[in-house]
């Protein structure tokens, strides 16, 4: 989860955790350290394969915006295949298919429904343990 507001980090952690989510969640307050933990200590982005992971990821960071983290996770062949779930409060329109067209899975703005996100959480959680991604070596 990258997000520098700690409120909303924890109401999102807590609705992921009603949802019936138990995996871990690593939480980042920028992009910097987001983008080191993603692409590991080479910076290519091997360390993750073979791992579940899902990006939560906020467009509004102190450092970088989430466009630079998305971009660079869907442009690289080790990470691309990572869903990415933008949560964000920026609402233009533009905004949304961009992100959309960079390949986001899904984009949702501030402030949340949080049953409606613990839902969609729950579901996203269910396809991913029915679907197997393909890894790339």
């Amino acid at each position: 989860m990258v997000e520098d507001d700690e409120g909303h980090a924890r109401l999102i952690e807590k609705n992921i955790r009603r949802a019936g989510v138990n995996n871990e969640i690593v939480a980042f307050k920028n992009g910097t350290d987001a983008m080191s933990y993603l692409f590991g200590p080479d910076g290519s982005g091997r360390t993750i394969v073979g791992t579940s992971c899902l990006v939560l990821l906020d467009l509004n960071l102190p450092d970088m915006t989430g466009i630079v983290i998305l971009e660079r996770l869907k442009s690289n062949e080790h990470t691309r295949r990572s869903p990415v779930i933008v949560l964000t409060t920026t609402d233009d329109q533009r905004e949304i298919e961009r992100c959309y067209d960079l390949g986001a899975n899904v984009y949702i703005t501030k402030p949340l429904n949080y049953e409606s996100f613990a839902n969609a959480i729950r579901q996203l959680g269910l396809f991913l343990s029915v679907i197997k991604l393909p890894e790339v070596e």
